[in-house]
Parts: structure tokens; sequence; C-alpha cells
């Protein structure tokens, strides 16, 4: 079924149901990975050594990211440096 069928055939009210159904109970690709991720994190803390990895794995480490993590902030100038960088810019 397209989507174009499916929006002739499902009524908003359908549609509002399966939306408060998929909060309560999440399904779809992004659960499965969790559901992955969790099955992973336990095969692995269980054959983890403590002694070499002292923090258990989360199922998150096992989990695709599908984005660039966002980048930090750079930590802002000392006033000096700034101005030493203001000077050679200008030549001073």
């Amino acid at each position: 079924m397209t989507v174009g069928e499916l929006g002739e055939r499902m009524s908003s009210r359908e549609y509002s149901e399966w939306m408060v159904y998929a909060n309560l109970e999440p399904f779809g690709e992004e659960r499965a990975d969790l559901r992955a991720g969790i099955i992973a994190s336990t095969i692995a803390n269980a054959n983890r050594d403590p002694k070499h990895k002292p923090k258990p794995f989360a199922p998150s480490d096992f989990m695709p990211r599908f984005f660039d993590p966002p980048e930090a902030e750079p930590e802002p100038l000392a006033p000096e440096v700034l101005a030493a960088k203001f000077d050679a810019i200008m030549g001073i």
C-alpha cells in the first residue's frame, strides 16, 4: 500500500490512535536497535574483564548513530591572548 492509499483509507482518528499506541508501546527501527543494543551489552558485560574495562557497556554503545554529534563550543580566549591576536592582525 502506498502512502497516498493509506491517507485515503485511514481516518485521522485511527492515525491518532496509532500515534498514542506508538508512544505506549514503541515499535520500528529505533526500538529494534535498542533491543539489539540491550542484548549486545548484556553479552559484552558478561564477558567483560572489570580490571581492563571497569565501566560496564551500555546499550547505546552498540546502537548505530546516524548523525554527527554537535561540535563543542570553543573556549573563549583570554583577554591578553585576544589582544595579541588583534595586534598581530593589525600589524601592531
